[in-house]
């Protein structure tokens, strides 16, 4: 996640610190896309669903595996997760260069979250994925 490009310059400060640990894994439902091809064993990307309140509160891809459908496999997975844990809505405050990506996965634009000084000094796009019952 701290190797990601997108957290480089100025938005490094949104992830300095940041850990997902053990501890972190136990209090969430946390996924995690592993490769079999040249990658084989290593992790691809990763996201967490918070149960209460519904949210997706990380979702990430390795710099070098975009653009091969695993931001996408990894939604999916989560609306069958959220879908499974009966939520009807998952909410997404986004990174503000992942913001054309919720738009392409059909999550819906649904306001803005305030900037949080000093860890997120800049306002972020928050987003709805609606979960349609099977």
């Amino acid at each position: 996640m701290r190797g990601s490009g997108a957290y480089e310059g100025k938005y490094a400060s949104a992830v300095a610190g940041y850990r997902v640990g053990p501890d972190y894994i136990e209090a969430h439902r946390a996924f995690v896309a592993v490769g079999a091809d040249e990658h084989g064993g290593r992790v691809l990307g990763f996201y967490s669903l918070v149960l209460a309140p519904p949210e997706l509160d990380l979702l990430f891809v390795a710099d070098e595996a975009q653009g091969r459908g695993i931001g996408r496999l990894l939604v999916a997975h989560m609306q069958c997760e959220a879908r499974a844990a009966g939520l009807d809505r998952v909410k997404v405050v986004s990174h503000v260069p992942a913001e054309d990506f919720y738009h392409r996965v059909g999550a819906v634009r649904t306001g803005t979250a305030l900037a949080n000084p000093p860890a997120v000094p800049w306002d972020r796009p928050e987003f709805e994925f609606r979960i349609p019952s099977e």
